[in-house]
């Protein structure tokens, strides 16, 4: 169960073990079949340090993103 609030303390063993597991943000963005995207975007953005430099990627992120919503 979750702590109240913004406390963490160190993570117990079990958690260190849970690292290893996909993070949740990463399986709900490759469920809309954008991934190629967020890794490109994600790629720029640690190179290049500031979203504003990436800005192509970033549209075509958005841009997937808004495809899989108006398919819903």
């Amino acid at each position: 169960m979750a702590r109240p609030g913004h406390a963490r303390s160190r993570p117990s063993l079990e958690e260190d073990e849970d690292e290893d597991a996909e993070d949740p943000v990463d399986a709900m963005i490759s469920r809309t079949g954008c991934m190629a995207q967020h890794r490109e975007l994600q790629e720029c953005m640690a190179a290049r340090q500031d979203w504003r430099h990436c800005q192509p990627q970033v549209r075509a992120f958005g841009e997937c993103m808004a495809r899989r919503q108006r398919a819903q």
